[in-house]
């Protein structure tokens, strides 16, 4: 089966023009077709258009994607209420148990990402699995760490996605592999950033799926909500009829 390949979070800058531009060539080389650059800022239309027509340039289709990083619930619902219809994907980065569970159970929530290497700061946890589940947030594994992490530090990170993917397969919480790259030299072909996943659990098809199926299946399923004619899950617009 030919597979379309996302990379959701690559971390490079939205303003690092150049930077971009040589990353976006280097994904299309590898063979993705699908890429978001996160904004952890509200961008203008220039700078959106910026990001769309550098992806376009390249053959890839942009995906535009907030990394929302709230201080507190109050701050997320705010961000949550001002940008779910500007963008395709929208990320929580959970560095707080209450952030984080807040998040788990918002359906205006895509992904689940836990950055921190610290096995006491990472909340994802059978509480939070179920929270995700009863929503529809996926939890966003980075490689990024795998590439320059070393010794017992990658051990024991290793250590915690394992468990993490285990609970999320436990309770049906759909993964989502992204390279969570912020220079083009830590950039991997998808095939490759698969084959990393297998150190944390994933079989092989598992790991194709985080890689293509599953981001693309966020994607599709917002980009139809975002659409004007959309009215709740299986209610759309087809038509619009004058008065009799």
């Amino acid at each position: 089966m030919k597979r379309s390949f996302v990379d959701l979070h690559l971390k490079i800058a939205p303003k690092e023009t150049h930077a971009l531009q040589n990353a976006v060539q280097r994904a299309t080389k590898f063979g993705y077709r699908h890429i978001a650059v996160p904004f952890t800022f509200e961008p203008s239309l220039q700078e959106i258009e910026n990001i769309k027509n550098i992806c376009k340039n390249a053959g890839i289709n942009p995906i535009l994607r907030a990394d929302l990083h709230p201080q507190n619930e109050h701050e997320l619902m705010n961000s949550l209420r001002r940008l779910r219809r500007k963008f395709d994907i929208i990320c929580v980065i959970c560095d707080d148990k209450e952030i984080s569970r807040q998040a788990a159970k918002d359906r205006r929530v895509d992904l689940l990402n836990f950055p921190n290497f610290d096995f006491r700061k990472r909340f994802f946890d059978r509480s939070e699995a179920e929270l995700a589940h009863s929503g529809i947030a996926a939890l966003e594994v980075d490689v990024a760490p795998l590439l320059v992490l070393a010794g017992p530090s990658r051990v024991r990170f290793l250590s915690c996605l394992r468990r993490e993917v285990a609970i999320a397969k436990t309770f049906g919480v759909p993964l989502v592999v992204s390279s969570g790259v912020t220079e083009e030299r830590f950039m991997r072909m998808p095939r490759d950033m698969a084959s990393l996943s297998y150190l944390f659990g994933l079989a092989s098809v598992e790991a194709l799926d985080a890689v293509s199926t599953n981001p693309l299946a966020i994607v599709l399923r917002n980009r139809k909500k975002l659409d004007d004619g959309f009215i709740a899950p299986g209610v759309r617009v087809v038509m619009e009829g004058g008065v009799l």
